[in-house]
């Protein structure tokens, strides 16, 4: 029980500093990757095709997202 509750607390706090720190695209991809929107995870190719951006830009801006 315990340890459910400090997850949750962990949870809210990735998503605060995430709204924080991320530009709006940057936090689509790592939303997407990672499946942080109840959706499951996408490769970085699916999320290329969703965005019409290349597999190599998504990369990038995900790079760039977790160094933040």
């Amino acid at each position: 029980m315990m340890l459910e509750v400090h997850l949750k607390l962990q949870v809210k706090n990735l998503y605060k500093a995430i709204n924080q720190v991320l530009k709006d695209r940057e936090k689509s991809i790592i939303e997407l990757r990672y499946g942080l929107i109840g959706r499951g995870c996408k490769t970085q190719r699916e999320i290329a095709n969703m965005l019409g951006i290349s597999r190599s830009y998504v990369s990038r801006i995900e790079k760039r997202a977790i160094k933040s």
